[in-house]
């Protein structure tokens, strides 16, 4: 009895040591071989600050998924896009200057500016130069040069590429993913699982959120270059950032797990740069910056 019972124990572990094998590396190691691949394969230029990215699409196609997504907001806020007025024509303003002054990187966008009157804090520019303000962040720009930082940014994100950075990007965590979830394939389930959610965390707050952070500042540092060219005082972009967070109310996420930098981390980088914008302002513009 006692041998008995002592064979079927270990038939019992030698059954789970076969269900709940290691991780497979060599497959991990291929899928990562690859990733490499489709890395290095696709890297392009980011203009104004010459940093390389990770971006597969061609400007053309991004100019017309920005077209297919502007026409489709603008339709879903009918009736509060506004035609004319005072603040229509300052944005109107504001943006064909930042575009007169984005000339020399203009991959060839067909430039719109749109007021959408709503209570969001919010702003837009999409592949293309369709660009949206929405009233509600009219008061914490506070003034036009305070709305040319706005702008400005977002304008960055589109000449930048960044929305199809990101396409990419996240492409390529589909490529790692799957080399890890097929490395772990022969791992009992529990181990999948704690894997994955390793895997899944480390992708998250170790490259997707700085990616989005690393987008943002750099973002604001176009935005701060195109403002100053177009003769917008820059001196106002720390300001506006100052509001931005008093309008927030200081609820604002830990940086470590937000998409956006913290309002003080943008403020300090925009007065580091302010040398270097004061000095693009004065090349550019008739009344200098003393």
């Amino acid at each position: 009895m006692g041998r008995q019972r002592y064979r079927r124990q270990s038939l019992g572990r030698q059954t789970l040591g076969r269900r709940g094998g290691g991780f497979r590396w060599k497959i991990m190691v291929l899928f990562a071989l690859g990733a490499g691949v489709y890395y290095l394969a696709n890297q392009k230029t980011v203009p104004y600050t010459g940093r390389k990215q990770l971006r597969t699409m061609k400007p053309v196609q991004e100019m017309q998924l920005g077209l297919q997504s502007y026409t489709q907001i603008l339709n879903d806020s009918r009736g509060q896009v506004l035609q004319t007025g005072p603040i229509v024509s300052k944005v109107r303003e504001i943006g064909r200057k930042i575009a007169t002054a984005a000339a020399d990187e203009d991959p060839g966008f067909d430039w719109q500016f749109n007021v959408i009157d709503a209570n969001q804090v919010n702003a837009f520019a999409l592949p293309g130069g369709y660009t949206a303000v929405y009233t509600g962040i009219i008061p914490v720009a506070l003034n036009e040069d305070g709305l040319a930082a706005i702008m400005g940014h977002e304008i960055g994100h589109a000449l930048a590429h960044h929305g199809a950075e990101r396409m990419a990007q996240q492409n390529l965590q589909r490529i790692v993913g799957a080399g890890v979830s097929m490395g772990a394939g022969g791992m009992d389930m529990g181990a999948q699982r704690a894997v994955m959610g390793v895997f899944g965390g480390i992708s998250k707050y170790g490259f997707a959120l700085p990616f989005s952070r690393s987008h943002e500042s750099e973002a604001d540092y176009i935005g701060l270059v195109l403002m100053s060219r177009a003769c917008y005082d820059p001196r106002e972009a720390p300001k506006l950032w100052a509001r931005m967070k008093e309008a927030s109310g200081g609820n604002t996420p830990q940086e470590f797990s937000s998409t956006h930098p913290s309002p003080e981390t943008r403020i300090a980088d925009f007065n580091r740069l302010m040398p270097e914008a004061i000095e693009i302002y004065n090349q550019h513009c008739p009344n200098k910056i003393r």
